[in-house]
């Protein structure tokens, strides 16, 4: 039975990676576009406005996509399910307007304090269309996410990724828009695939906004917004205080490091996007604590083989997609970050005991206390060690709240987790980054990446079954 539950998260999760692939492959494609005509202060502002509409997001949303997930599987009737759709759209609807609306008026007011520059309004502005449309899409996009389309969420996805890399080179290599161009194409493709679903979804999407229901989906939506501010701070305030004590250009090379890093967010957000509506639809409690056991360790493996590629050769990857050496100093952040991704890949499992039992009105002290943590090392590592300070600021951060939440949450909802098999994939992966980068050669940095599950064997990692598997394998193929 579990192994039935795992290869039905895996193809729903192989399913909508698909889609970030594409978009990650295109969106790495693009940093030599980047670096060629934009500078790194130019591209240090765009990652800014970036940070911005993540957190202005979480606080938009009022927590109503989670409750979305939640409150769908709460009644198999199609009528319910229609009145949830409805009520969780409106709701979106009208608190992504008056962001909009607030944003376009206070445009020269945050330039400022975002310490943009002189005459940057209008990028302000256009990124809180972006920001409108990101709102809006994502939540016609989720309804295809909890009826399990998987495919039907990717074809939006590609569409979407297409058109906005078409008109983002267009802007940006055609018409000399610089940073302006950036955002005005990165939200293009959204806002028209956007306009096709409204068509597509016509007749679920009546006007119909049930207070009673959306009250309760408050109640159970608020309390994360505590955590999802903390969350944005965990993994965004790093470019504002970069902004304010480095400088825009610093933010510009810090950003090449995260978007190289951002390999591991494809990962996470194929597994992310598909793990809620598969989680809560296990009904057997025994069942969906040996899942989550297994979940959490073969996440992670991955996950650390991934931080370890990606870690070591991040030197060579920077030199091979930056033309201008002003960012090659990027290369160093890559690791910590793609480590402190996997740390919020293991949070994101251990969190969802707690939704699970509706227990979420406490998440935010402990991704709050994360946060505490993260500002406090910036302030004190970034004026002496610049954009690596940040990034080691992010790994302790993450650690403390991947650490802290597993304990909370055992708990409340205990789950026999693998803790010494999670903890050697974690220290292996780790100890052979830093070989890597102390070596600094590229045939250690792949011979490394390629003798990393075995090392897990000599280490004892495998379970016995795994290992008859592995071995069938490589019969097989042989």
């Amino acid at each position: 039975m579990i192994g039935a539950q795992l290869r039905r998260l895996g193809r729903h999760s192989a399913i909508y990676g698909l889609g970030g692939l594409v978009s990650r492959i295109l969106a790495v494609l693009l940093l030599p576009l980047y670096t060629t005509y934009l500078t790194p202060t130019d591209y240090g502002r765009v990652e800014t406005l970036v940070a911005l509409t993540v957190i202005l997001v979480t606080l938009l949303r009022a927590g109503i996509t989670t409750a979305f997930f939640r409150f769908y599987f709460d009644s198999p009737e199609p009528a319910e399910r229609v009145r949830v759709l409805r009520t969780a759209f409106w709701f979106t609807i009208a608190t992504s307007t008056a962001g909009l609306v607030l944003g376009w008026l206070l445009a020269p007011a945050i330039a400022d304090l975002l310490a943009l520059g002189d005459d940057q309004d209008g990028l302000v502005r256009a990124a809180f269309v972006g920001l409108w449309a990101q709102m809006n899409y994502e939540q016609l996009t989720a309804l295809f996410r909890v009826e399990e389309r998987s495919v039907a969420f990717v074809f939006a996805s590609l569409a979407n990724v297409v058109l906005t890399i078409g008109a983002t080179v267009l802007l940006v290599v055609v018409y000399d828009q610089g940073a302006l161009g950036v955002v005005v194409g990165n939200f293009t493709g959204t806002l028209a695939v956007y306009l096709a679903l409204l068509g597509y979804r016509r007749e679920q999407l009546g006007l119909e906004l049930d207070r009673s229901l959306l009250r309760r989906m408050n109640r159970f939506g608020m309390p994360l917004v505590p955590s999802g501010l903390a969350l944005w701070t965990l993994n965004f305030s790093d470019r504002f205080f970069l902004a304010r004590i480095a400088g825009q250009d610093e933010v510009g090379r810090y950003s090449l490091g995260v978007r190289i890093a951002s390999a591991m967010v494809l990962l996470l957000v194929a597994f992310r996007t598909a793990w809620p509506a598969f989680a809560y639809s296990i009904e057997d409690d025994r069942e969906a604590r040996r899942t989550y056991a297994f979940v959490l360790t073969y996440l992670l493996f991955v996950a650390s083989w991934l931080s370890l590629a990606l870690g070591v050769l991040a030197p060579w990857i920077v030199r091979l997609l930056a033309r201008d050496e002003a960012f090659w100093p990027g290369a160093d952040v890559v690791a910590p970050l793609a480590f402190a991704g996997a740390l919020w890949g293991g949070y994101t499992v251990v969190a969802i005991g707690i939704g699970r039992i509706r227990r979420t009105q406490f998440n935010w002290l402990i991704t709050g206390a994360a946060a505490l943590v993260d500002v406090a090392l910036n302030l004190l590592l970034i004026p002496p060690y610049g954009i690596r300070g940040a990034a080691a600021a992010a790994v302790a951060a993450f650690a403390l709240m991947f650490v802290a939440m597993a304990v909370h949450a055992q708990r409340l909802y205990p789950v026999p987790y693998q803790w010494r098999r999670v903890a050697t994939v974690l220290g292996a992966a780790a100890a052979l980054t830093v070989v890597g980068r102390v070596v600094d050669r590229l045939d250690v940095a792949v011979a490394l990446v390629l003798a990393y599950p075995l090392v897990l064997l000599a280490l004892g990692f495998y379970l016995p079954f795994e290992r008859e598997r592995i071995v069938r394998g490589l019969v097989r193929q042989a």
